[in-house]
């Protein structure tokens, strides 16, 4: 019988396309891709897709629930959508820590605005005010990162140089749950992918520069000691996660290298913006990688591995 892969996307463009081709020639005629195709759900239907890979339900919370109803049914579903759903960059800096890796002083800030619906007597277990220059001034020290703990793509990132600038990036940040880290003043930086918790490719980035120009080409590929480092970190941290399609970002500051960012199941992978080479890396191994999740799927699992390294599980 043959297995169909239904790739679930949104503004994406050139990779599902070229995934699904790769897909129906490697898959010979067994396997096959193509968009995955929902209207209005019945609870009592099962999909007709063995694999999805899921690159867009972060925005579209319908998709997010379909990809639920997938999992009941028995589609291996690519990345959880119940991990998803629950995960948080700040939770994230734990789970770093649980597998070893290291993390940039980090604090979560409570929310600016109130929520709506809510009032001040829901806050009633909250200290009031807030400690800024004890708890979050002298332990991060400037510059601080303030970004949202659940964001993605850059969406409400800062740098603050000073206390003001702070509580300005802070005043703007209305309700979301906002999280400050430590500046890592770096010398490399790497974006990773991390494949079916198996397959890694390392990338050199530049994150201060324009989107379409932070995938660094012209620097010698990362080898020796650094790239098994490297290629460890990333797959302790997308094995804790349970993340088979992510992006690692690993900061070296005085040959520490720090997680960054690592919360990135449905990372960018579009040919004008990763370059020709990671595009072509990552359609490759990405075939691969579904057309076997097709052929031997894996037990359902709530989460990966992070309870057993933080000690809660045996």
């Amino acid at each position: 019988m043959t297995k169909r892969i239904g790739l679930l996307y949104g503004m994406e463009r050139s990779f599902p396309a070229t995934l699904a081709e790769e897909i129906n020639r490697a898959g010979g005629g067994k396997v096959v891709a193509e968009p995955a195709q929902l209207g209005v759900l019945r609870y009592d239907r099962a999909p007709p897709y063995d694999v999805i890979l899921d690159r867009i339900s972060q925005d579209v919370e319908f998709y997010r629930d379909y990809l639920k109803q997938c999992c009941f049914y028995g589609t291996q579903v690519v990345n959880n959508p119940f991990w998803w759903s629950a995960d948080d960059k700040y939770f994230g800096c734990m789970v770093g820590k649980s597998v070893g890796v290291a993390q940039p002083k980090t604090v979560l800030l409570p929310q600016r605005d109130r929520p709506e619906g809510t009032e001040g007597e829901s806050f009633s277990n909250l200290e009031f005010p807030i400690r800024w220059e004890e708890e979050v001034f002298e332990y991060l020290g400037f510059p601080i990162f303030i970004k949202p703990a659940d964001g993605g793509g850059w969406r409400g990132v800062s740098k603050c140089d000073t206390p003001e600038e702070f509580m300005d990036a802070y005043a703007k940040s209305a309700t979301d749950t906002m999280m400050a880290q430590e500046a890592i003043e770096y010398s490399q930086y790497f974006r990773i992918y991390g494949l079916g918790r198996e397959h890694v490719h390392i990338m050199r980035y530049a994150p201060e520069n324009p989107h379409h120009l932070r995938y660094v080409v012209d620097q010698p590929p990362v080898d020796g000691e650094l790239k098994t480092r490297i290629e460890r970190d990333t797959l302790a941290l997308c094995g804790a996660l349970g993340y088979d399609f992510n992006t690692v970002e690993l900061a070296m500051r005085d040959d520490v290298l720090y997680a960054i960012d690592f919360t990135n199941p449905a990372p960018d992978a579009e040919r004008s913006s990763v370059g020709d080479a990671n595009f072509d890396w990552i359609v490759k191994h990405a075939a691969e990688f579904l057309i076997d999740r097709a052929n031997n799927p894996r037990a359902f699992e709530i989460t990966g591995e992070w309870p057993r390294a933080a000690g809660l599980t045996e």
